[in-house]
């Protein structure tokens, strides 16, 4: 029987002779005559053929129980079988996302579709986008404004992640910008992973006007610890329209220069994206410089197959219950009595 190729708890069929035991170690019990008559033996002699029916039939469901049983004892050994070979997701990196939650983020000089959106919107859509093609990454997400925080572990569950990022506000750290401190602390989630999988992306739009760490001490810091830096300079030069121009705006200064510098000193890349689409492509082109690496060894899950002998026990308890009518005993004439 395929259900019966393992056993997860096999110890358990050593209840089988239990019932068994119980009724040789305990004393039988004794059943005495409610009323003896003189003429009992007769009834006996002429009714012996329905007491033996009686007999088999109460032999027969005691067979039933007994099958009852070892199915059940079966079932509790909890059989399994081996299921179709399974290729679990590929062993990739341990990245981590910083996002920038400082005022600007909230300037509206994105075109998301057919409509101006704020560079937050924009920057959760194709970050989304991004989490959807790193299958067997472990990913986490931090966000930065005036602090740095971490708002999700590295996990396999890109999900959660992306549950993060889109409740994410503009301010929800604070209104300026900390790049040395998110570096920091991305340094310090991804210090114990293995080497050569650390890799960071960070996305801003400003320069560094808060924290306690200075954004190229912090690079020293990822250098060392063998975490490579990807840097996006993120924000456009004014409000862009829906017939693809811009229209005059506020210019946010980038320091570009300082991002070149965290990315070259870490072994990562710079670069500079001025509207959603270039924004895409660069998610797009990490996601090259960070493939997923060598495939995971291939396993077989196990299936239980519990249900299998339980259905018997109750296939097999409904049977005993059954009501067996005895057959009619026929005269010696032939006749059957009414």
């Amino acid at each position: 029987m395929s259900w019966l190729q393992d056993l997860a708890w096999p110890w358990l069929l050593l209840a089988l002779p239990l019932p068994w035991l119980v009724r040789w170690l305990l004393p039988p019990v004794a059943v005495g005559a409610a009323l003896r008559v003189p003429w009992s033996s007769r009834f006996d002699m002429q009714d012996g053929s329905a007491g033996g029916r009686r007999a088999g039939r109460g032999s027969l469901r005691l067979w039933l129980a007994a099958a009852v049983w070892a199915c059940l004892c079966v079932a509790a050994a909890r059989p399994q079988a081996m299921g179709d070979a399974v290729q679990p997701p590929q062993v990739g990196r341990d990245l981590m996302l910083a996002v920038d939650l400082s005022g600007s983020m909230a300037e509206e000089d994105m075109l998301l579709g057919n409509r101006v959106v704020d560079r937050l919107t924009a920057a959760k859509a194709v970050i989304a986008d991004f989490l959807d093609r790193r299958g067997g990454d472990r990913v986490g997400l931090l966000v930065f404004g005036r602090r740095a925080y971490a708002v999700a572990p590295l996990t396999l569950d890109r999900d959660s992640v992306r549950e993060q990022l889109m409740t994410s506000v503009v301010g929800l750290a604070g209104r300026e910008t900390a790049i040395g401190d998110a570096i920091g602390l991305a340094v310090k989630r991804l210090r114990g992973q293995p080497e050569g999988q650390r890799v960071l992306i960070l996305l801003t739009d400003g320069v560094n006007t808060a924290g306690l760490l200075e954004p190229l001490k912090a690079a020293e810091l990822a250098r060392d610890a063998r975490v490579r830096v990807h840097t996006i300079a993120f924000g456009g030069s004014g409000v862009q329209s829906p017939f693809g121009f811009r229209l005059p705006g506020p210019v946010e200064e980038i320091d570009e220069d300082t991002l070149r510098a965290i990315a070259d000193m870490t072994g990562g890349r710079m670069f500079r994206a001025r509207d959603t689409e270039e924004l895409a492509g660069i998610y797009a082109e990490i996601d090259r410089l960070e493939p997923v690496e060598r495939p995971a060894e291939a396993v077989r899950p196990r299936i239980e197959r519990y249900h299998v002998p339980l259905a018997w026990a109750l296939g097999l308890a409904l049977l005993a219950w059954v009501p067996l009518p005895l057959p009619r005993r026929r005269r010696p004439g032939g006749e059957t009595p009414a």
